[in-house]
This record gives structure tokens, sequence and C-alpha cells, in this order.
């Protein structure tokens, strides 16, 4: 990936760009959510039209990264002509290093610094080739904000906003490398490939200590809390093992199947897996499941007062779920902050005294 890059005005342009966009963006993106009552963590937002401004904000910025990569994809390919021939240049960054020129080798360079200090020792380097700089520089800055907009716009790469952010970089890097070799708009540059691969990871960083710091006002709070959890968890038995476990399965108790089977199956949609009648009583036992979720349900088919129950279940976005709810003729009325996480609920009612809590991610 070639880019002309070589002027001082066009780096000076684009991280200019780039610096509006890591520090502008989520300021205004909370100071405007502030105004409308929308929530940017999850919780309860006050404006009574808040799904559809949330969708609206999420096509927005949406959109803006789409132009984005029009941008990039315009510089990569359309901004270019087809070569005549394949070119392939695998040697990682030496047109980065022969752009410098050293009076001496690297460990004498080193020791100068030492012996000279700092100013002494860079006169003993001189920058010959700053095109070559540059080159590296502005495909470093071009990724920037994809391993910046990423997480920020889609919950998926927040999800693992550690890993997932720079790890698409490289493969939007190497799926463009390969495209440029294929059409012969640029050459296949392992140079390109580590740098923007730098660059999507300079991105994931400034999300995660600027972006998230500023949408998210109780960062300090909540790392406080996680940093004194763990720092007592490690020495407890299921620590080591915390990432291997997992709670697929709840139970609930009934009192009458017919009642079980026509809210669980047929009006919120569970699929039976497994159902058991033991031999010495007139009790039935059901297994149902939803995607990776599982409800045992004991169904003692006979009458009795069952205690209160309730059974919790997450979702993404919340606002689809409760329209479907209604539309099966389920009420839940309004969402409400959930005492523990923040989180927008929804609560309904069940069979049995059971009360279904709805969390919204």
């Amino acid at each position: 990936m070639i880019l002309n890059a070589n002027s001082t005005a066009t780096n000076l342009a684009v991280t200019l760009l780039v610096s509006v966009m890591v520090f502008g963006l989520p300021a205004v993106d909370r100071a405007v959510c502030s105004r409308l009552g929308l929530s940017l963590q999850g919780g309860v937002s006050t404006h009574p039209k808040a799904p559809l401004l949330l969708r609206i904000r999420q096509w927005l910025l949406t959109a803006a990264f789409g132009v984005y990569l029009l941008i990039v994809a315009w510089l990569v390919f359309f901004s270019r002509r087809s070569t005549a021939q394949y070119a392939v240049h695998a040697a990682p960054f030496q047109d980065l290093v022969q752009a410098f020129r050293f009076d001496f080798g690297l460990f004498d360079i080193v020791r100068s610094f030492f012996l000279e200090g700092i100013r002494g020792g860079l006169t003993h380097i001189r920058i010959v080739k700053p095109e070559d700089i540059a080159q590296v520089y502005m495909n470093v800055m071009l990724f920037v904000p994809m391993g910046y907009l990423l997480p920020y716009i889609f919950p998926w790469f927040r999800a693992k906003v550690r890993i997932r952010p720079a790890v698409c970089c490289f493969l939007v890097s190497l799926a463009v490398e390969n495209l440029q070799l294929l059409t012969r708009r640029g050459l296949y540059d392992l140079d390109d490939l580590l740098s923007n691969t730098v660059g999507g990871l300079i991105g994931q960083l400034l999300f995660i200590s600027f972006a998230y710091v500023v949408t998210h006002p109780n960062w300090r709070k909540e790392a406080r809390a996680y940093r004194r959890w763990k720092r007592n968890a490690r020495r407890r038995t299921l620590y080591p093992f915390a990432k291997r476990i997992a709670l697929p399965r709840t139970t609930l108790f009934a009192t009458d199947e017919t009642a079980v089977w026509d809210f669980y199956v047929t009006r919120l949609g569970f699929r039976p897996l497994r159902q058991l009648v033991p031999e010495d009583g007139p009790g039935t036992a059901f297994l149902l499941g939803l995607g990776r979720s599982q409800i045992e349900i004991r169904c003692s088919n006979r009458e009795e007062q069952l205690p209160e129950q309730v059974l919790t279940l997450s979702v993404r976005r919340l606002w689809p779920v409760q329209k479907r709810l209604r539309e099966n003729g389920i009420e839940t009325g309004a969402a409400r902050p959930d005492p523990y996480t923040g989180c927008r609920r929804l609560e309904f009612d069940g069979p049995d005294n059971t009360r279904i809590v709805v969390l919204g991610e």
C-alpha cells in the first residue's frame, strides 16, 4: 500500500483529523447523549424515544465508519492505476532503516548516548530519506481509526477489546495487500502489513485509555473493585478455572405441565430437549433449551403453593425482546435499572409464582 504522503502538510492534516476523531468523538457523543437523556453504559435512558434515538446513533456511527472504509479503499485501490508486473517487498522495515544514516554501528550509537547525552548522540544519526519515514507514518495513521472505531461502535469488538480490534486490523491489512498484489494496484509490502497492524493496536489502546474513560465516568470505581476482587480471589479455589466454568442450566419448580408447555415452549420459544417421567410418582421433569441456555423444570402435577422463583435471561438488545413479548401478549411494563449492574431490565410473570427478568447488556 503506497500513499503519496511525502508532504509535511499531508502528515499534519492526517494527524489532525485522527486527533479530532480520537479526542472529540467520545466527548461530543457523551454530551449529546446526556442532553437527550440517553445512557451509553447500558443503563436506563430517560428519553421516551430512547430505543429509536440509540438506533439512530448506531446508524450514524456505522455510516461514519463506512465513509472511513470508502476513503481507505480509494487510497489503496482506486487512486492508482494497475501496473504491468506483480511486485512484492518482503524485507521488514528495510526502507525505514535505510531512511537513516548512522556514523557508527548500533552499539557505538547507543554508547554515544551515554557518553555524549541525547543531543550529542543524535548528531550521529541523519535522515536521508524523509519520504520513507512519512510513508511508514501514514500507513500507521491510516489504521488508527479502524482500531479505535471498531470497539467504539460494535459490541462484539468491545467484548474482547484487548484482542479482536488489532486482529481484525491485521486481517484487513492482509486482505488489502493480497488484493493489491492480485489486481497489481500497488505491491505486496510486508512493511505495510506491520505498520497497519501497529496503527490498529494504537487505536485500540487509545479507545481503552481515553474513549472508554470518557464514556464510562465510573471506570475508576469499577477498576478499583476489580483489582480488589482479583487480589483476594487468586487464593480461592475456583479462580484458576474461572474461564472454564459456565452456568448453563437453571432449575425451576412447577405444578401444571400444561401451563409450563404453553408458557415456555409455545409463547417464549424454548425447545424441548428431554422429558423424564419417574415411575414412582406423578411428577414430570422437562429440559428446555434456547441457544446455550437450558431450563430444567420439575413439575409435580399437583396443586401446591410454590415459593417465589426468578429466572434471569441476558440479551444484547432489550427493545426487540420487549416488542416480541408484546406481540405474543406478554406485558412487561417500562424498562427499569437493574440494582446490581445499572443495566436495563424487563420483568414479567410466568406460571407457578415465577418472575422472568430480562437484562440488556
